[in-house]
């Protein structure tokens, strides 16, 4: 099914064709309209099968359309960690380009001027809030946050916070909610305690299961065990083997992939930047380079990237772990599509990102080729996932720059598209 066969609004679908998103999968599909309707739901979907989407669509577009309170929190997604919760704000941010909706992730792990950032999203009433639980109970307890006005609740990886002990938090916030609130649960399994959960929380539920979609067997997945600061070595020196060409290297941040274009441009390669800070009409001009050969490497963030329908992509390059296997499943994805046959993907594992690593490998139900380290780049970690997630533990990455104010100017950019957008 297209998007456009859906009841999505003009300025969703403006979004959606800006990158590229043309046909749902089927949890889309099946999803999106009943809960549109209002419907409580409860999807059992693995990640891969474009979940996270299944559920913001549908509650930026019933957002956008000036029916619900300004200045008050009016959607809380509810997520187990920070990793996922960052994947889900830039995922919005991506999908609310043309549209005045508001966001903010709070999570914890973080330092006192990200909880400063956090607590001014809150207090000014963004529209959606994305939150790990413990974090968004320390912001009730202080009064920083106000749940009345609450139209939509998601549970995301319900089963996964229940595993990590969630329930009695999910239960503190789901009391403080109105009992009008369209509750929507997402869950990989569906075992006894989440359809306890279902029972004690959804209205008359809409049940959806969806089977689990994984890479096709044409790619041939290899990886590099090796320290952080020789990933850009090794990408210069498969490079200078053979001229790159049809090449899409991912990066889990804007910030990383606008260093990572500049020091591939000093190398001399023909590369350009693909990230939410362009404008549209910078997006369109740099795809249509790409996809006229005039860029042989593109280097570019999930959030923008994953609507990129080209058929001859030769090789993905993972500079980094993505957040989440989904992500991992839709980048390398870019390649051995339509006729093309088969298709390279190569992910660089630095030591704090071996744990995330296996994640993936134990999603793929498969033991990817690591590809030994050319002694010329040094001594190179061993793969011990086990040894570096303990070390990590707590040790998440701190986004750049305030969310807020990054908000705010989003908002502005939106309402200056959307009515330029209605004059023409």
């Amino acid at each position: 099914m297209r998007f456009d066969e859906l009841n999505l609004e003009d300025a969703v679908l403006d979004g959606l064709d800006s990158m590229n998103f043309q046909e749902t999968t089927p949890i889309q599909e099946l999803t999106i309209p009943v809960i549109l309707e209002g419907k409580d739901i409860i999807a059992c979907a693995q990640t891969g099968t474009g979940k996270t989407a299944a559920y913001v669509l549908p509650l930026i577009n019933e957002l956008s359309k000036g029916s619900h309170p300004e200045n008050a929190v009016n959607a809380i997604i509810m997520a187990p960690t920070r990793e996922l919760a960052q994947q889900i704000d830039q995922q919005i941010e991506g999908f609310s380009y043309f549209i005045p909706v508001s966001a903010v992730a709070i999570y914890g792990g973080t330092d006192g001027i990200a909880w400063e950032q956090q607590k001014k999203g809150l207090e000014s009433g963004a529209d959606i809030v994305i939150a790990t639980p413990g974090r968004l109970l320390s912001h009730i307890k202080l009064g920083t946050v106000d749940l009345s006005q609450v139209s939509y609740f998601v549970l995301d990886e319900a089963d996964r916070m229940l595993d990590m002990g969630f329930y009695e938090d999910i239960m503190q916030v789901y009391k403080l909610l109105p009992p009008t609130c369209q509750v929507i649960m997402f869950s990989a399994t569906m075992p006894p305690k989440i359809r306890t959960l279902a029972k004690t929380i959804l209205k008359h539920p809409e049940e959806v299961k969806v089977a689990i979609s994984r890479p096709p067997d044409t790619i041939m997945q290899t990886a590099y065990i090796c320290y952080d600061t020789q990933k850009i070595h090794i990408l210069e020196d498969l490079f200078s083997q053979n001229r790159p060409q049809r090449v899409i290297i991912f990066s889990s941040s804007k910030l990383k992939v606008k260093e990572l274009a500049s020091s591939l441009k000093r190398m001399k390669f023909n590369v350009a930047a693909m990230h939410s800070d362009l404008e549209q009409s910078q997006r369109e001009e740099v795809m249509k380079d790409f996809k006229n050969g005039h860029i042989d490497i593109l280097v570019a963030t999930d959030v923008v990237a994953r609507g990129i329908d080209i058929n001859d992509i030769k090789l993905v390059i993972n500079f980094d772990i993505p957040h989440d296997p989904e992500d991992y499943v839709h980048r390398i994805g870019r390649t051995a599509r339509g006729t093309q046959g088969e298709g390279l993907a190569i992910t660089f594992v630095s030591i704090d990102e071996q744990a995330q690593f296996e994640r993936i490998e134990k999603f793929l139900d498969k033991t990817i080729y690591k590809i030994p380290i050319d002694p010329k780049f040094g001594e190179a970690p061993l793969y011990e996932p086990g040894k570096y997630a303990k070390n990590r533990k707590g040790k998440g990455r701190i986004r750049s720059g305030g969310k807020t104010s990054a908000k705010n100017n989003r908002i502005q950019k939106n309402k200056h598209t959307k009515n330029r957008s209605s004059k023409n």
